[in-house]
């Protein structure tokens, strides 16, 4: 009898220990399950924190991508709405075609050049001004590079855009060395007259467009003494430097 009670309880602490070793195995099991599962989530938030294009979600600074295009590879520029007042930029790939806008240069350092390669020829540029004031212009999408130095930032205007607090203007009055007026916009058309201008110092400008291109510009005009000018509705641009102010005469 007594030699059967020993071997009972040497089977009984066997099983124990084979159910205590598989439980242990099975928790080690899970653990590591979890652990993986873990780790595989973080790795997938780490993944799109860094930049992985959600194909339901168009990318913002993009505007020729549809819903289902992955977006441009991590450490592509993004196009930009605002540039920065010095550099170069390639257009159609760090900004869109449009219309820009810089305002408050007041030293007349600031120059900008729209260009059909990015070589430095001299003859590479379509088109470039100095600007006092407030400037516009408008980059073509058949342009490959603009070219800004000394300005202040430019920002992308609409049809709709506001007017520019840079160079002050009013039904009846605008500032002489403002620059560019965007006109319906900036100031309304009508008559003008600026007076006791000297030496040929004062400069206008009529255009048709911000492209600065040959065939921009309706009339201009250095002056001494008085200057008159109408600005027409069909005008879109009034540009006014080294002049004094101007009055609304009608």
């Amino acid at each position: 009898m007594a030699g059967r009670l020993t071997l009972s309880a040497v089977v009984g602490v066997v099983v124990i220990g084979v159910v205590s070793a598989n439980a242990n195995t099975n928790a080690r099991g899970a653990s590591s399950a979890g652990g993986t599962e873990g780790s595989s989530a973080s790795a997938s938030a780490g993944r799109k924190a860094t930049g992985t294009h959600d194909p339901g979600t168009k990318n913002p600074g993009m505007n020729d991508l549809d819903a289902n295009d992955p977006g441009p590879p991590l450490g592509h520029p993004q196009k930009k709405v605002s540039l920065d007042g010095d550099g170069d930029f390639r257009v159609g790939r760090d900004i869109e075609p449009g219309t820009y806008r810089s305002r408050g240069n007041t030293d007349g350092l600031c120059h900008w050049a729209r260009a059909e390669d990015a070589s430095g020829d001299t003859d590479s540029p379509r088109a470039d001004d100095h600007v006092r004031g407030t400037g516009y212009v408008t980059v073509e999408a058949t342009d490959r590079v603009f070219t800004s130095s000394g300005c202040k930032a430019w920002e992308a205007v609409d049809a709709k855009a506001q007017g520019s607090p840079a160079a002050p203007a009013t039904p009846t009055r605008m500032s002489g060395d403002g620059g560019m007026y965007r006109v319906g916009v900036d100031i309304a058309p009508g008559t003008y007259m600026s007076t006791g201008n000297t030496d040929d110092g004062c400069h206008w400008e009529r255009a048709r467009d911000a492209e600065h291109g040959p065939h921009s510009v309706l009339a201009a005009a250095d002056v001494t003494g008085t200057a008159v000018v109408t600005i027409s509705t069909r005008d879109a641009y009034f540009t006014t430097a080294g002049c004094q102010d101007w009055t609304k005469t009608a």
